[in-house]
């Protein structure tokens, strides 16, 4: 398990990466702006995917993730 310091900066690592630094900035004052319940968000991306393509998607990231060092 790594540390909460480890995780906001491999998070702000990947924000930086894709979206670059402005935008980064302003995802995550978009966040601690607005009232936002990230689990029931998330839900709602999926749903029209099976079980085995949502596994996919994950294993296909996991496997991006893992060669990028992430």
């Amino acid at each position: 398990m790594i540390t909460d310091t480890e995780i906001r900066l491999k998070g702000l690592k990947v924000l930086a990466e894709h979206l670059g630094d402005v935008e980064a900035e302003r995802f995550i004052a978009l966040i601690q702006r607005e009232p936002f319940d990230y689990t029931t968000w998330r839900q709602g991306l999926d749903e029209d995917l099976s079980i085995e393509e949502i596994s996919k998607k994950a294993m296909a990231l996991r496997m991006k993730d893992t060669e990028q060092g992430v």
